[in-house]
């Protein structure tokens, strides 16, 4: 996309600068040349070093600002909005993972609910140009009806995730319409790729490989009813962002919500055939995972599978790679990274 698309002379506040998607959103805006403001608390739900070599990456820039500091704290992001004055706020910072919701409950209502309240409130007494925040898929909850459309009756989570995921969807409506804060939601579906997330499955399963340990795969076994999952190449996710981001919502409707996925749902495994054969290209040597077929876990549903109708509507977005192609670059970074090869 245009880079002319992103204004370097605004200040852009990335939370969650050192996670995934964070790092790469961080990354797009700092090569245009703007000026980025990150905060992370870096915390260990996942390999510290990982979150410490994408920082390494961005420091490099002199228009970027790091801040370690969690988004609960209300005193460090009222500090942060009045010492920087950011013009348009990314909040992709929040504690992830549907399953862990189950194990450790509290912290996904500090940093989900209290921290996003926190940006809200900020934004609402340092007025923004835009406020774009990280929902997620997990909001459709059990629906059966696919593919997942904006309009859905999402009132019937299945995790504490999901729910308060559905709970920044809510509280941003209403800070939008009592403070005219443009804000844009981002329902995400499997955003995967290098320097991906640790505790998703195909990160996992490339773990246990070299582990010498089976993967789990959670269908019940069931080819012919496997699952099926959107998973979204995270340049794809960087390009669709990029051009939300200076197309805040304009007129009566200041807050909107949006999916962003490929719109093109894969079984389980054929995702995990296309890794095994990507895993297979970056050693140049047959790579076979040793599979147990368990029951399916609270919280996970059937089937995510996004309409980007919407999307594609109000800024031409159209994910392009394959899974094939995606599953390829981790691969190689992966056996690079960790010197598998």
């Amino acid at each position: 996309m245009n880079p002319n698309l992103l204004d370097p002379n605004k200040t852009y506040l990335v939370t969650g600068a050192a996670g995934f998607i964070g790092y790469y959103v961080t990354k797009k805006l700092l090569e245009a040349g703007c000026t980025v403001v990150g905060i992370d608390n870096i915390n260990d739900y996942y390999d510290v070093e990982l979150k410490k070599s994408r920082l390494e990456l961005l420091t490099p820039y002199s228009s970027f600002s790091f801040i370690k500091g969690d988004i609960a704290d209300k005193e460090i992001i009222t500090g942060v909005f009045e010492e920087h004055k950011p013009n348009i706020v990314v909040n992709l910072a929040a504690q992830a993972g549907v399953r862990y919701s189950i194990e450790n409950p509290d912290v996904y209502i500090q940093s989900n609910i209290i921290g996003f309240y926190n940006i809200l409130e900020a934004c609402r007494h340092h007025p923004v140009d835009h406020l774009v925040y990280a929902s997620s898929s997990s909001v459709y909850g059990a629906n059966k009806k696919v593919p997942f459309e904006e309009t859905d009756y999402v009132d019937h989570p299945v995790s504490l995730y999901a729910s308060t995921k559905k709970s920044n969807e809510l509280m941003a409506h209403t800070y939008s319409h009592l403070y005219d804060i443009p804000a844009t939601g981002l329902r995400f579906f499997t955003v995967y790729g290098p320097m991906g997330r640790p505790d998703m499955a195909y990160f996992g399963f490339a773990d246990k490989y070299f582990n010498g340990e089976p993967i789990k795969i959670f269908n019940n076994g069931d080819f012919d009813n496997d699952l099926y999952r959107d998973f979204t190449y995270i340049d794809d996710i960087v390009l669709g962002i990029e051009g939300l981001l200076s197309n805040p919502p304009k007129g009566e409707v200041e807050h909107k919500v949006f999916n962003i996925g490929n719109n093109s749902p894969e079984k389980l495994m054929t995702f995990i055939g296309a890794l095994e054969k990507a895993l297979s290209n970056a050693l140049d040597s047959k790579v076979e995972f040793e599979k147990v077929y368990e029951s399916i876990k609270p919280g996970d549903v059937p089937a995510t599978y996004a309409s980007t109708d919407l999307l594609y509507e109000a800024i031409g977005f159209k994910p392009e790679t394959s899974i094939e192609e995606g599953l390829q670059k981790f691969a190689d970074w992966y056996v690079e990274y960790y010197q598998k090869g």
